[in-house]
């Protein structure tokens, strides 16, 4: 990783700790020559700085830092998309499988990684697109997953999937997950998915209570284009992205999903490796 110059902070909303952490971490930095920048959200636990838009934060920084939970994180990810800058996660929320950095460690961790002491994970994003009428009305990146949806009180949707040139299966579900294996361990394991580790080039497809009981995960190579076709003529469908971002879609919408050749570079603690994460966040058992 280059000299760091510019760094940028992002920051989950109405956390008590942070109102103390936050203008620490400004100072700290600033003690170091360092340019801030950070969103709104970071600026309401401060007087220090003026918040941009989060979509804004990343632009010229050589480090961003994430004060929250997983949730976050997400954004944060989204917010970075093309510029691959590293992220520094700190875990101000709750389970936190990627924000493993708790806040004792923060300062110690952070003079790791401007002596470039630390380990980066490389998380490949997701990228999908929403075409309608042969023509892409919208585009996102995912760093968990996309995933397709009925909406409250609706009855179960008709999805049709196909990987590469080849016909899946044609679902009758509450929906569907394609997930990356960071997003293994979210919504697609809640759903039976499994999990997968975070090297392994490939994507996963979750239906969500299908109604045929043999329709079950289905694990393709990263390289795949996942294709899903909404067949439901008169049951609303839903796109949402990381669980955060939310599009209607209409019938015959196509939404290809595939893996981009853009990834998260995400900083870990040198003590903590995917395993121990599970164990601890999952309660697996220990020797």
């Amino acid at each position: 990783m280059p000299d760091i110059e510019t760094v940028g902070i992002i920051t989950k909303p109405n956390v008590p700790e942070a109102y103390q952490m936050v203008p620490q971490l400004i100072e700290w930095l600033q003690a170091r020559k360092i340019e801030v920048r950070c969103d709104q959200e970071t600026a309401a636990y401060t007087t220090l700085l003026a918040g941009l838009p989060r979509q804004q934060v990343p632009e010229g920084c050589d480090l961003v830092i994430v004060l929250g939970g997983d949730g976050t994180l997400l954004s944060a990810a989204r917010a970075i998309g093309e510029h691959e800058i590293p992220l520094f996660p700190v875990n101000l929320g709750g389970l936190g499988f990627l924000t493993a950095i708790t806040t004792s460690e923060l300062f110690p961790e952070l003079e790791r990684a401007f002596r470039n002491e630390h380990r980066i994970g490389v998380r490949k994003l997701l990228e999908a697109e929403v075409v309608r009428d042969r023509t892409v009305i919208i585009r996102h990146y995912a760093l968990n997953d996309v995933v397709l949806t009925k909406p409250a009180l609706a009855r179960m949707i008709d999805l049709d999937a196909w990987v590469d040139d080849q016909f899946m299966c044609a679902y009758k579900a509450d929906g569907l997950i394609v997930s990356t294996p960071t997003g293994s361990t979210a919504y697609s394991l809640s759903a039976g998915g499994p999990i997968i580790f975070p090297r392994v080039p490939a994507l996963c497809i979750t239906p969500i209570c299908p109604h045929m009981l043999t329709n079950r995960p289905v694990i393709v190579p990263e390289t795949s284009v996942v294709q899903i076709v909404c067949g439901s003529k008169n049951q609303p469908v839903y796109l949402t992205i990381d669980g955060q971002i939310g599009e209607p879609l209409k019938e015959d919408d196509r939404v290809v999903c595939h893996s981009s050749r853009f990834a998260l570079h995400l900083i870990r603690p040198p003590r903590m490796r995917f395993f121990d994460v599970l164990r601890q966040k999952l309660k697996w058992g220990e020797r």
